[in-house]
């Protein structure tokens, strides 16, 4: 018997049938992401508690088997997914699921890594709670800490690292060791806070199994419009007179190009063209309380006042909806783009006062060095991240290799990073997919600093695939 088999053995025993998947039709859901990253695995583990992936952690370790942790799958960066050596191990969470605590009085919650964000705010909504990280798929508790996901109102509610209060973690050194940081605290200022080094890294520090999260009181009501600025100079003024008027009820402001629209009316049916003709640029604007509507406090009545004082100088057009009627165009976008041809996704963030200058030169760029392929960018303006998504027409993709799409990358990247001072992931997290440009933009020292700190956490390096600790 192969050493290959006899692990697996080993493992399906620990875990039973439910817990070890072997079989190829098996494991193929798990091992192929959401948009990048595909392998092939040891096998797919599903513990059904913590004990059982501490077990699990320490089998692992023994035999220098890799361990990739896995939430619902939903990541965009590869950071899930088992390399093509067929050793890696898949750690998947989701039988590692509930929630364990509400308290309505503290607004603090506690639940396993497994759960998904729709269960954790079906068991919210009773208490008239939510957890606002609001995004277009349907990801576990422990993977939205592993890529610190943002979303639509982080402008609002920041991003999920923002909103962590606790953690409680598996390492592999000690194998299976628990580290218990599930403190409930809001104000804890007593040394260094461990629980930051398991949120955002991709499983590279230890497995996430349970997270203690602050939420916030569902909204009572909201007010949304799909606006056309004058100019992107405009769309800044319009942002920071939003801020001014609104302050915390401005719970998004998301930008929509001509492109992205047009790719949703021709591919989803049922929503009609909000504008005619379509702008250059819309933004779509929210706001939201939990306070209840009343006749000294409605915020449909005080946003239409103050957009119809904007006309003219910002605001050029308006259509004014209900919430998921708009939202129903911002969300659509990204299916829309994929059938427009190859996808060349772009997650970035600049300054937001620089965006529009940033957008107008990559705009330039492409037209001067790619001709062919169309921008359909969009996002979250309000925080300084934009999805510049682009896609290359069916008949045009033979033009356009792998080596071809990387240069693009790199050219786009160094504008943003380099000239702009921004970010290459704005949301998504490194993993395999952003490894060379993480490598390429981070500076010797924070390198240097990183392989210290993986090498403490991990010193085998069993776990995941994101590599912290790169030679530059």
């Amino acid at each position: 018997m192969s050493d290959i088999s006899l692990t697996q053995q080993k493992i399906s025993a620990l875990l039973g049938p439910q817990g070890c998947l072997l079989t190829p039709e098996q494991r193929q859901p798990y091992e192929h992401g959401a948009r990048y990253g595909h392998g092939r695995s040891l096998c797919i583990a599903r513990p059904a508690s913590v004990e059982e992936a501490a077990e699990l952690m320490r089998l692992c370790a023994k035999e220098k088997i890799r361990i990739v942790a896995q939430g619902a799958n939903t990541g965009l960066v590869g950071a899930a997914s088992p390399d093509q050596s067929g050793l890696d191990v898949v750690l998947n969470m989701e039988r590692i699921k509930g929630v364990i605590d509400i308290d309505p009085v503290d607004r603090v919650v506690q639940a396993y890594a497994g759960t998904r964000l729709s269960e954790l705010n079906q068991a919210l909504e009773k208490h008239d709670l939510y957890f606002p990280i609001d995004l277009g798929a349907d990801p576990s508790l422990g993977g939205m800490l592993a890529a610190n996901t943002g979303g639509a109102r982080l402008i609002r509610y920041g991003d999920v690292r923002h909103n962590v209060l606790g953690l409680e973690a598996l390492l592999i050194d000690p194998p299976g060791k628990r580290l218990d940081l599930t403190n409930r605290l809001r104000k804890n200022n007593t040394g260094p806070d461990w629980k930051q080094n398991f949120i955002g890294t991709g499983g590279a520090y230890g497995i996430v199994t349970q997270v203690v999260l602050q939420v916030h009181p569902r909204p009572q009501q909201s007010a949304t419009a799909l606006v056309v600025p004058p100019s992107m100079e405009a769309a800044a003024l319009l942002l920071r007179d939003a801020e001014r008027n609104f302050a915390d009820f401005l719970s998004a402001f998301e930008g929509i190009s001509q492109n992205a629209l047009q790719s949703v009316l021709q591919h989803v049916p049922g929503i009609s063209a909000p504008f005619e003709p379509l702008p250059p640029y819309a933004f779509l604007i929210e706001l939201s309380s939990a306070r209840p509507r009343s006749a000294d406090f409605d915020l449909e009545k005080l946003f239409g006042a103050w957009l119809e004082s904007c006309f003219g100088d910002l605001i050029l057009d308006a259509v004014i909806d209900k919430p998921e009627v708009l939202w129903r165009i911002r969300h659509a976008i990204s299916d829309s783009v994929r059938q427009e041809g190859k996808v060349v996704a772009f997650d970035i963030s600049v300054p937001r006062s620089r965006l529009g200058a940033f957008r107008q030169e990559a705009v330039a760029l492409l037209e001067h060095g790619y001709a062919g392929i169309k921008v359909f960018d969009f996002g979250h303006w309000g925080d300084g991240g934009l999805h510049f998504n682009l896609a290359i027409p069916e008949q045009l993709i033979a033009d356009f290799p792998p080596l071809r799409i990387n240069a693009l990358r790199q050219e786009i990247y160094d504008l943003a990073v380099l000239k702009y001072h921004g970010s290459f992931s704005a949301e998504h997290g490194v993993g395999p997919f952003n490894q060379q440009f993480y490598a390429r933009y981070t500076t010797p020292e924070a390198l240097a600093l990183a392989s210290r700190m993986q090498n403490v956490f991990d010193p085998q390096h069993l776990l995941g695939v994101t590599r912290f600790a790169v030679d530059k």
